[in-house]
């Protein structure tokens, strides 16, 4: 396990990266409301502020606590040095960002969805990644005993700084879905098993211990059901495939299967206490992603709802419930009962509510959108109303995500005066 002060500082950047995307993101809630309230800030327009708040989410919330458990995985805890290690890592993830945010609102993008790193802020998150690998790598590899599985997750990770950089080019595009402009059901399917399997490493990362006389799905199992679903992807097709194929429908619909498996899994992990309700919160998140996801994707279905606010709300659903449940879940694993963790039910239940309502009304809204567009862009009463519980509930999760700063900034720990 890391110091408490290095959990701490971890803890501090997520949350801070998670309160700036919130404050984004409910500055767009209002414009969509509220349109002409942009004419304030000029060129800062509705296009210049969604890349700050879709990357903030990803690149910061998203994945700082994923940072965190590798640290945990990877550093010397006694090493005299490893507090400041892991603030230089931290930092330069951090200013990468904030470079990005300036070079996003200046309209420096390459159009691509998630992937907006362009012109001189291409190379900047590759180069932070590359510092943490330095650090994480020295440590695991060097100033630690190494294991197979720690040296083969480092040396894989070593090319994801080109990787990104090469993906983020204009004359890279993924395989799109002809008959509906967005991904295939492949695509869909490599992705989120990339996400299984991280979830798969979490509790040998985070060094947890398995429960004694525990039925359940044990890492060798883990392993084997997910090398068989990486052979299924491998077998479909990755081209151009639409989502009337036969085998894209029964690929995707694979991953329904791996919300029990998992659950199983993690189930034989001790987790800490405070851990718990948020990783049945994340399974529970789990389990109406892939099912919704599966009948969104179906033909009839998709091309109803795609590009309208249906699936906005299954974005909401992935990031804002099963990634920022699972994430909470880690960042209370890094220090049990420690680093600033505010463990208050009222927040946990809050946060819960305003999801579940901003997912429901805008998967609503998205249904009637395709024949009633026009309506949009009146702005209709029933429109208004769509749009002012969105408004509502992202209040709701700014203020609790500013109350988890709050905790962890006011925590006090020798070492770790600020971030």
């Amino acid at each position: 396990m890391i110091p408490e002060a290095v959990a701490l500082t971890v803890r501090r950047h997520a949350l801070a990266w998670l309160l700036a995307a919130n404050t984004v993101g409910l500055w767009l809630a209002t414009l969509l409301l509220w349109p002409d309230a942009g004419n304030w800030l000029g060129e800062l327009s509705y296009g210049r502020w969604m890349p700050l708040h879709m990357n903030w989410q990803l690149y910061g919330w998203c994945s700082l606590p994923l940072v965190g458990a590798l640290m945990a995985w990877c550093l010397v805890a006694k090493h005299p040095g490893v507090v400041m290690h892991a603030r230089v890592a931290l930092g330069a993830w951090s200013f990468a960002l904030v470079l990005g945010g300036v070079a996003w609102l200046g309209g420096v993008t390459s159009g691509k969805l998630f992937l907006d790193w362009h012109g001189w802020s291409r190379p900047l998150l590759p180069l932070a990644m590359v510092v943490l690998w330095t650090v994480v790598a020295t440590h695991g590899l060097f100033w630690r005993k190494p294991t197979w599985a720690r040296t083969i997750a480092l040396l894989g990770l070593l090319a994801v700084p080109s990787v990104l950089y090469w993906s983020a080019g204009r004359e890279v595009y993924p395989a799109v879905n002809p008959d509906s402009g967005g991904a295939t059901g492949a695509s869909l399917l490599g992705s989120t098993l990339g996400i299984v399997l991280v979830f798969g490493m979490l509790p040998e990362m985070l060094g947890m211990g398995r429960s004694v006389g525990a039925r359940c799905v044990g890492r060798l199992g883990f392993g084997l059901a997910l090398a068989a679903s990486f052979g299924v992807f491998a077998v479909i097709d990755h081209g151009n495939a639409s989502h009337h194929a036969f085998g894209q429908i029964v690929g995707l619909g694979m991953l329904i299967v791996w919300v029990p498996m998992a659950w199983s899994y993690f189930r034989g992990f001790k987790w800490p206490a405070e851990a718990r309700r948020w990783l049945a919160a994340a399974f529970v998140w789990w389990a109406l992603l892939v099912v919704t996801g599966w009948v969104t994707f179906l033909p009839g279905v998709l091309e109803r709802l795609k590009f309208t606010n249906g699936l906005v709300a299954h974005a909401h659903l992935a990031m804002a419930g099963l990634v920022t449940a699972m994430n909470m879940a880690i960042l209370t694993s890094l220090a049990p009962g420690k680093s600033g963790q505010s463990n208050h039910y009222g927040y946990f239940v809050a946060w819960q509510v305003a999801t579940g309502g901003m997912v429901a009304v805008l998967l609503v809204g998205g249904w009637f959108e395709t024949g009633r567009a026009g309506e949009f862009f009146r702005g209709e009463i029933w429109v208004q109303a769509v749009y002012g519980v969105r408004l509502l509930a992202g209040v709701v999760m700014w203020l609790v995500s500013a109350n988890w700063l709050r905790a962890a900034w006011v925590t006090k720990n020798e070492g770790v005066p600020a971030i």
